[in-house]
């Protein structure tokens, strides 16, 4: 009897782990070998705009299936298929008649058309699988930004890599009982429906988009640069409205064969590579020194050309000097020595603090993957010298979010605002499952503050370096940068970042503007003559678009003719174009001008700005 109960409860505890313990993966393999199952995609959920128009979206094909044991005639089933697709009946009966296959993929792609046709036909043994393709409305614009899904139609990079999670769905099957060779045993189908995925609504403009895809890509051919970029932000929100960047290539036809080259390809600039952002670093130093209370508009200081630090002479960009100046003229200037002054002024250990809290030394927490921080050295590490080139935008490298965000900072009233995408998270119905709300990390300055950040870069548009990005009968502030480049520790020769940043309206501010080109080639590269004009003509864009109305007066402009300055001395040209009232940017620090744009004899107007380019003896 005890034997008899020991086998019983072994008997009965294997029951028990088979039952409870291992059912329900049993009744799955069990289910797996009595069925045939054809899939069923989940459709992925579409990437869309601010307005709701597809940016991101998916063709449904279907993939043919034929089992020659569940088919009846093969030869009626072969020259169906044949018929309905074009195809050679003799290949379609080869290839369906083979023996000992349960299942036999015949046909992929195939309309909802061609489905139907072959449905209607008569033939047996046909079976349909739903398939996905992921298509791109505007095939090469926002390609870093929106980036791809692989065959599997999991998200590989950019938006659809980040949120994947939301956008992928559920796939579901379509089950068919059979015996052990594929024959049928019931006519019933069983689904196991798909689950489709969300839809990721965006605070991308597609015409604002659109407006930067144009300026990047005439950028990047007028000037033969190695990459152009705009960024446009709600100053006020921190929801991105536009994000470009050129080259740029078509998400409808991806080369796959070199994965590096193409992972390369889809670095977004402004989010994943640092730069030093030259005079547009200028806002903050200028934001800092007047929070600090250690400057003023009327303060006066004097550039000779450069200055020396540590022992060290550091030029002005301006190599003959500004001469004496405000605090504002400076800042209109963009004089190097004032900003040199400023950073003396605030001392690293404030210069850090700030820095901090405008967000440069974190990232900015942008819904997108693959965000970099920013290159500064360290506090304790930096000398009068570093501090120096760090007040005018040299010796730190940070990305162009991180600079807009904080630049958003200085002229909103003060707020550090967080840089986001995505608008939104919906189902198919239309309703909302997560919503993204504005999010304001911390006050930097005050509102009176800002005020006057604004109003001092206001003169920059209106009446210095960045008159080219103004647009007539609108409030518009900014400041223009000419970074140059490094390689292997020294600079590169040449080799330039050419940069703008703008916002409007300057009482209000909603849009704030960011224009990068990287390398233009000829002696055009400062920020002012390569970058400026593209945001200029952004704004312009945007004005119409939301049908915003001049809110001032259409300042009168003369016109005159270039004069040839090519061969002159540097003083008797500065002399002529200071005569004519211009603005004027002078590369290089010798003695004879050897070229010059405009060139002699076009027709230009007060407005405009000229470069004359000098000799390097």
């Amino acid at each position: 009897m005890m034997l008899i109960t020991f086998i019983f409860l072994v008997v009965f505890g294997k029951l028990v782990y088979l039952q409870i313990v291992k059912g329900r993966s049993l009744q799955a393999r069990a289910l797996d070998q009595w069925t045939r199952d054809v899939p069923l995609s989940a459709v992925r959920g579409a990437i869309r705009d601010t307005n709701g128009i597809v940016l991101a979206g998916c063709n449904t094909t279907y993939t043919l299936y034929v089992r020659p044991n569940a088919t009846t005639t093969v030869e009626k089933t072969a020259n169906a298929i044949a018929e309905v697709l074009g195809k050679k009946y003799d290949e379609i009966l080869s290839k369906i008649s083979k023996k000992g296959v349960s299942e036999i993929t015949v046909a992929k792609k195939l309309s909802k058309e061609e489905m139907l046709a072959l449905l209607s036909s008569g033939a047996d043994g046909m079976y349909f699988g739903r398939d996905i393709e992921r298509y791109y409305k505007y095939g090469d614009y926002m390609s870093q930004l929106l980036g791809f899904v692989n065959a599997d139609g999991e998200g590989q990079a950019g938006l659809e890599e980040y949120y994947n999670e939301y956008l992928r769905g559920q796939d579901g099957k379509e089950l068919t009982e059979t015996d052990l060779i594929g024959k049928e045993l019931s006519s019933e189908l069983k689904y196991i429906p798909a689950t489709d995925g969300l839809n990721l609504d965006l605070t991308i403009d597609s015409y604002i988009q659109f407006f930067a895809e144009n300026a990047v890509k005439s950028a990047l051919s007028e000037y033969n640069a190695k990459s152009a970029n705009c960024v446009v932000m709600n100053a006020k929100t921190g929801a991105i409205e536009a994000m470009a960047q050129a080259p740029s290539f078509d998400l409808n036809h991806i080369d796959r064969s070199d994965v590096n080259a193409l992972f390369a390809k889809m670095k977004l600039n402004a989010i994943t590579s640092v730069y030093e952002p030259g005079s547009t670093f200028k806002i903050l130093t200028t934001a800092i020194a007047l929070s600090l209370g250690v400057v003023s508009e009327k303060d006066r200081f004097y550039c000779a050309g450069g200055k020396v630090v540590d022992g060290k002479r550091i030029k002005c960009w301006k190599s003959i000097g500004h001469g004496s100046q405000t605090f504002a003229e400076g800042v209109q200037n963009s004089c190097n020595c004032v900003f040199m002054e400023l950073a003396e002024r605030i001392g690293v250990e404030r210069m850090y603090s700030y820095f901090e809290a405008f967000g440069l030394r974190a990232k900015t927490g942008i819904d997108f993957a693959g965000e970099t921080s920013s290159i500064l050295l360290k506090k304790e590490s930096v000398k009068p010298v570093d501090a120096a080139r760090i007040g005018f935008g040299q010796a730190i490298a940070i990305t162009p979010l991180q600079l807009i965000a904080a630049t958003a900072a200085a002229v909103n009233g003060g707020n550090l605002v967080t840089p986001y995408l995505m608008k939104g998270i919906s189902g198919a119905e239309g309703n909302t499952v997560i919503r993204n709300y504005p999010s304001v990390k911390r006050n930097v300055i005050t509102e009176e503050t800002s005020a006057t950040v604004r109003k001092l870069l206001k003169n920059v548009v209106s009446l210095g370096s960045g008159k080219l990005a103004g647009v007539p009968g609108y409030s518009i502030g900014g400041k223009t940068g000419t970074a140059q480049k490094y390689a292997n520790g020294a600079i590169a020769s040449g080799k330039y970042v050419s940069s703008f940043i703008g916002f409007s309206t300057v009482e209000d501010p909603e849009y704030i503007v960011y224009f990068m080109v990287d390398e233009p080639q000829g002696y055009r590269y400062y920020g002012s003559l390569v970058a400026a004009p593209y945001v200029g003509q952004i704004f312009s864009r945007i004005f119409s678009y939301k049908e915003i109305r001049p809110t001032e007066e259409v300042a009168s402009h003369t016109y005159f003719e270039m004069p040839n300055l090519v061969g002159e001395t540097a003083g008797n040209a500065i002399k002529a174009l200071s005569k004519l009232g211009i603005h004027f940017e002078i590369s290089g620090s010798g003695g004879t001008v050897v070229a010059a744009y405009p060139e002699a004899g076009a027709v230009i107007s007060s407005n405009a700005i000229a470069l004359i380019a000098l000799s390097e003896d």
